[in-house]
């Protein structure tokens, strides 16, 4: 064998797809978010829509869900951003056969961290409404 104890092979053609493989992953990722956000933005019109055909009465606007679907939107778009910017370090490293070991992704932990946070919101207003 030519290599030498310690060193470290050069990237071959599994590395790149499977880090494609995760790039395409957080792009399916962001896009759920942001058809989440979607959806949830729009859930409060259809409840005030659901109010006038009962009542007839205008309802208050519910802000809530178009302020977390917003949030949702704006945490896709940049999730889908810094998933651009990590594919292109990490293609980047194997091109240069600087693969070091990893520590868990910053964007992972930001985006549970995130949805947590949503979460408990939700359950919260869920039991109080």
């Amino acid at each position: 064998m030519d290599t030498h104890v310690g060193a470290k092979p050069a990237a071959d053609l599994r590395d790149y797809l499977a880090e494609e493989r995760t790039f395409l992953a957080w792009i399916r990722t962001s896009l759920a978010l942001m058809g989440f956000g979607f959806v949830v933005a729009r859930f409060g019109l259809f409840l005030a829509e659901i109010q006038v055909s009962r009542d007839g009465a205008a309802a208050p606007p519910n802000r809530f869900s178009l302020w977390f679907g917003t949030a949702f939107i704006a945490v896709g778009v940049a999730v889908n951003l810094l998933s651009i910017r990590h594919h292109l370090r990490v293609v980047g490293e194997l091109n240069r056969g600087q693969c070091a070991d990893r520590r868990p992704s910053q964007l992972v932990m930001l985006l549970a961290l995130f949805l947590a946070v949503v979460g408990v919101a939700m359950a919260i207003y869920l039991t109080l409404a």
